[in-house]
């Protein structure tokens, strides 16, 4: 079931089995907040059993800096704005992916790795990146990184 994700009264649904529900639930929103002020888009999510090829697709541009996340995918979105993909996955862990790909040439696309406040770096992730901070009236504190895409998805 598809569901709008309302940043102005923050909902946890699809996100109840993480043990940061309410950081991962407001980390979710402040991305919703963020498209609905620059590009005026409605960000809506479905759960991650529906949309496998989603999961996949993220997972597969993981491989190239041999990346796989342990954490059970709960919900996903994947759209298009502004010549840009932009596909998430959220995670029970509190860990929220996004891929950012350009759809007519290789200048913008990279992984952004947030983290909800509350939640360790994963194991998969703390050897190869360092995380900076950022404050957020939705999510409290998420830490984030990212890597620059080199292949062809």
């Amino acid at each position: 079931m598809a569901g709008i994700v309302d940043f102005v009264n923050v909902s946890t649904e699809g996100l109840e089995s993480s043990p940061v529900v309410d950081a991962l639930a407001g980390l979710r929103a402040n991305e919703a907040r963020y498209f609905a002020n620059k590009y005026k888009h409605v960000f809506t999510t479905v759960a991650a059993s529906e949309a496998t090829d989603v999961v996949d697709r993220v997972n597969l541009i993981l491989t190239e800096r041999d990346i796989v996340i342990a954490s059970r995918p709960l919900e996903v979105t994947d759209f298009v704005v502004d010549g840009l993909r932009m596909s998430y996955v959220f995670y029970e862990s509190g860990l929220a992916i996004n891929v950012m790909y350009t759809i007519e040439n290789a200048s913008k696309r990279a992984v952004g790795f947030k983290l909800s406040q509350g939640m360790d770096v994963p194991a998969e992730l703390a050897e190869k990146f360092k995380f900076a901070r950022q404050k957020s009236k939705l999510a409290g504190e998420i830490r984030g990184s990212y890597f620059v895409i080199k292949g062809e998805y």
